[in-house]
């Protein structure tokens, strides 16, 4: 193994810890081969399964079913409501609109005192 020289902020990441690294239990070596036999024979199943030529159905992938349902139908349990949220969903949500609605409604007014003025020049008139 390499040797690695730790941060001097930063803990040695368990990968690296030559104590979790060489001294694990023969149980617990052989569960960890097991996983990983099992999440290889999966993973074959998938790839086969994705590139038949005969294929006709859809193939459900479990995990990107899992993903999607908590990344849109499960939003509320992710989501907490908090003071920095709603400042947020204030600021980049409703200020917006706000400066939006100032911004026009003075340029229509403007328009409209210099047509009472006849001093507004039409841009495009539609006859001369």
């Amino acid at each position: 193994m390499a040797e690695y020289k730790e941060a001097p902020l930063a803990t040695r990441p368990k990968t690296l810890d030559p104590a979790e690294y060489f001294n694990i239990s023969p149980d617990h070596r052989r569960a960890e081969e097991q996983r990983a036999a099992l999440k290889a024979q999966l993973k074959r199943q998938y790839q086969l399964q994705l590139n038949s030529p005969h294929r006709k159905e859809l193939i459900e992938d479990p995990a990107l079913t899992r993903w999607t349902f908590a990344r849109t139908n499960n939003v509320y349990p992710n989501f907490r409501p908090t003071a920095k949220t709603s400042l947020l969903g204030g600021l980049f949500g409703v200020v917006p609109m706000f400066i939006l609605f100032c911004v026009l409604k003075t340029n229509r007014d403007n328009k409209e005192q210099q047509m009472k003025d006849g001093t507004y020049v039409r841009p495009f008139r539609l006859s001369y």
